[in-house]
């Protein structure tokens, strides 16, 4: 009797599993079904990257250091950031609104998947399609010697954990904007605004760095700053130690904060839908 609970648990696992993969890849095909989309992606990616290291590397001109920064970490933490940005900051979003704007949304509520589950998965796949061309630029970036590599390999796994932490976090708070649909019907403007928002307080258009230090402690401490900026400072830190734990336990505390706030926010909108006049 219990091999077929067994049985039965790891089989519902696996079709779940296989459900939100599914999810994730229709997410990843509505982006990556138009060609010319994804080419013209790649080209301004690419261009980005040159724009991006020229306007640094004139910044800095013949100085070595600004601010106590070296200018090949600045250059290069100029063009990870819009690396970065491409695939976490996309134009391309969630269906959500646009499924809360006609009402085909209630479909989604009576589905056997929350609706948190289908957008969060939609918005993975569409962030998975915007990474050739962020892989396209940091090959050009690597190729023209604009981005150094890390110091040591605890460095590199670090990186790659915070990177991963970050895009979990701009995935939630693309998802909290995209629930205000619920109360607004059309949220192009509110994501123009966050986009805006996300852009500067995240670090990938300016550095912190270089900020007054009470503005830059401020923005330390939001969830942008943990999308782009912490990643990208611990592959430039030189003494990595005990503090990229601390970065880290920061960027898993938003998880955890954001998950609760997404969570409050689509109980709230559930109350708000009407399905069938009930």
């Amino acid at each position: 009797m219990s091999a077929e609970v067994d049985l039965a648990g790891r089989r519902s696992f696996g079709e779940a599993l296989a459900l939100r993969v599914a999810l994730v890849r229709q997410g990843t095909r509505s982006v990556l079904v138009f060609r010319t989309d994804l080419f013209v992606g790649i080209v301004s990616t690419l261009l980005r990257v040159v724009l991006v290291l020229l306007v640094w590397q004139a910044v800095y001109g013949d100085r070595t250091t600004v601010s106590g920064i070296a200018r090949e970490d600045a250059v290069g933490y100029a063009v990870l950031g819009a690396l970065f940005a491409a695939a976490m900051q996309p134009f391309q979003f969630s269906s959500l609104r646009d499924r809360v704007r006609t009402g085909n949304v209630v479909f989604d509520i009576m589905r056997p998947v929350s609706l948190i589950t289908q957008s969060t998965a939609d918005q993975l796949g569409t962030t998975l399609a915007s990474i050739p061309k962020a892989v396209v630029g940091l090959a050009l970036a690597l190729a023209l010697g604009a981005v150094p590599g890390p110091s040591t390999a605890w460095q590199t796994v670090a990186f790659a954990v915070s990177s991963l932490l970050g895009l979990v976090i701009a995935i939630q708070c693309n998802l909290i904007v995209g629930l205000t649909a619920f109360w607004t019907t059309e949220v192009g403007g509110a994501y123009l605004v966050y986009n805006m928002a996300a852009a500067f307080c995240s670090g990938s258009l300016i550095p912190l760095w270089f900020m007054p230090d009470g503005l830059a402690g401020v923005l330390r401490a939001l969830p942008f700053s943990a999308q782009i900026f912490t990643p990208l400072s611990i592959w430039f830190d030189r003494d990595a130690g005990w503090n990229v734990v601390g970065a880290l336990a920061l960027q898993v505390g938003w998880i955890v904060v954001l998950a609760c706030a997404a969570h409050l926010i689509w109980l709230r909108a559930l109350r708000r839908t009407v399905i069938n006049g009930g």
